[in-house]
């Protein structure tokens, strides 16, 4: 009887075992799978083994403590390919550094559910399609740095929610619509680059007034369609709104 009792101790531990593996390998999983539906011609990522109990251990990854993936460092890192809607399962993460890549596709509406990310860099890609309405969800958010892509439609409104934003770098994009007035409540802004889109309209008095209330050192929103502005010579509305044609 106490055999008995023994073994099947014995195969609890195991099972118990196991699935805090299998817990502990789901940010892995994740990774693996983004991997696998991106073109990797300098295999940068081939250290990425899903056989390994965590991915602590591949090149480009950072992780905490307890395991958890809290950086992915893959700024020009000549891979392409679409950006997995599982990426949004990364609940440690905090760095998603995508820069300087050939990423297509849309940006997935799930990485608003990364609720602990600071900096999410994915500028200087081919990203089409709209800013996800979700990213106004992540409140730790202090850098969302898009320009450089192919991104359309309006710039949302929930994005004045991330009251902790220092930097936003939407330039260079095809975003059309206005300016939202709910980007005057980011008080902590200091950048604040708008400019080559085909926005309309006018620069609302919240966001100017971010000037004076504020942190904001730059406001660019030169070579757009706004009143007051002209799209070809990047007319400055004032010392702050500069034409920086090459930045």
């Amino acid at each position: 009887m106490a055999a008995g009792q023994f073994a099947a101790a014995g195969v609890l531990t195991g099972l118990l075992a196991l699935a805090t593996l299998a817990s502990c390998n789901t940010d892995g999983d994740i990774l693996y799978k983004q991997r696998l539906a991106w073109e990797d011609p300098n295999n940068v990522l081939q250290s990425w083994d899903p056989t390994l109990a965590n991915p602590c251990t591949w090149f480009h990854v950072t992780c905490n403590l307890n395991n958890s993936v809290v950086r992915v460092d893959l700024g020009k890192a000549g891979i392409s390919g679409p950006l997995l809607p599982d990426l949004g399962a990364l609940e440690s993460l905090q760095y998603m550094e995508l820069f300087g890549n050939s990423l297509n596709g849309s940006i997935p509406a799930t990485l608003g559910n990364l609720t602990d990310l600071i900096s999410l860099d994915l500028w200087d890609n081919l990203l089409t399609g709209p800013i996800p309405t979700t990213l106004g969800s992540i409140s730790t958010l202090q850098y969302l740095r898009l320009y450089e892509n192919n991104l359309t439609g309006p710039i949302p409104p929930s994005l004045g929610n991330l009251t902790s934003l220092v930097e936003l770098k939407l330039h260079r994009n095809s975003l059309s619509g206005s300016i939202p007035a709910s980007l005057g409540d980011i008080k902590s802004l200091q950048f604040l680059k708008l400019n080559e889109n085909m926005l309309t309209g006018t620069v609302p008095l919240e966001v100017l007034s971010l000037v004076v209330v504020g942190n904001l050192t730059e406001l660019n929103i030169a070579r757009n369609n706004l009143d007051g502005t002209e799209r070809s010579s990047g007319l400055r509305v004032t010392a702050v709104i500069q034409d920086m044609r090459t930045a």
